[in-house]
């Protein structure tokens, strides 16, 4: 299907490994324009080498993103180099157990700032483009939202603050024609997830157990499955989809998982 992107500027944050990457490359994959913002130099120009090898256009701007000044300068920079925004993919984020019980302030609120925040600052910046385009922005949300995880509070915190926040911005933006929807992820195997599961002494038993308990498939979401979704999203072909959660995790979330 042509999603209809070519030469569609679409920020991601987060985009030079894992879910990100995955999501820029579905994009290239309809021809789009992905603007990767990153804190990472060393990893987006190794990603950025190889993309610019196989004839891509692919653009980075480094930001912090818990600095809001650097946010705007990321977004300062992809408007100086194309004229325009045509989407934001906000997903960055990192799942950084900050507790209830062995937690305290100051770590609970640097979580939000690391999870949260930086969606909206990155879209409040952003706005002014897509308001022109009449673009389109998309949430990556975690399950922990719904189902809880324990010993995550800030970052569970942020997922249900990133669900909010896409129905109150498709409320907000439905003068401007742009389209707010959330891409809401379980257990998808990315660098992160290895580092997590290698925190095991027997990381293939742990892994085991986690995917037998996902309905569809009994595996684990690809990177490129939600790229893909991120993609459709995006595009004119959900042209009158917007404020909504779709969960693209085989089932985990919402089926009963002690279907055999």
């Amino acid at each position: 299907m042509d999603l209809q992107l070519e030469n569609k500027v679409i920020i991601v944050t987060g985009g030079s490994k894992g879910i990100g990457l995955g999501i820029v490359e579905s994009l290239l994959r309809e021809n789009a324009i992905p603007v990767i913002v990153t804190r990472n130099k060393e990893s987006v120009i190794e990603v950025l080498e190889t993309f610019n090898e196989q004839g891509h256009d692919v653009f980075y701007a480094l930001a912090e993103l818990t600095d809001a000044e650097q946010c705007k300068r990321a977004v300062d920079e992809v408007v100086a180099k194309y004229g325009r925004i045509d989407g934001l993919v906000n997903n960055a984020g990192v799942n950084d157990g900050v507790g209830l019980e062995d937690g305290n302030l100051e770590g609970f609120m640097s979580s939000l700032k690391r999870n949260l925040v930086h969606y909206y600052l990155m879209a409040h910046y952003a706005l002014p483009e897509l308001k022109k385009s009449k673009g389109a922005i998309v949430n990556i949300g975690s399950k922990t939202a719904d189902t809880g995880q324990g010993g995550t509070s800030g970052y569970a915190a942020s997922n249900g603050g990133r669900n909010a926040l896409t129905r109150e911005w498709a409320v907000e933006l439905l003068p401007y024609s742009i389209r707010v929807n959330a891409l809401i992820v379980a257990e998808c195997y990315t660098p992160l997830y290895e580092k997590w599961i290698s925190t095991f002494p027997d990381k293939e038993e742990k892994l085991a157990a986690i995917t037998k308990h996902i309905p569809f498939e009994k595996r684990m979401t690809t990177a490129e499955e939600i790229g893909d979704t991120v993609a459709f999203l995006l595009s004119s072909k959900s042209s009158h989809t917007t404020g909504q959660l779709l969960y693209v995790d085989g089932g985990y979330t919402h089926l009963d998982r002690s279907i055999e």
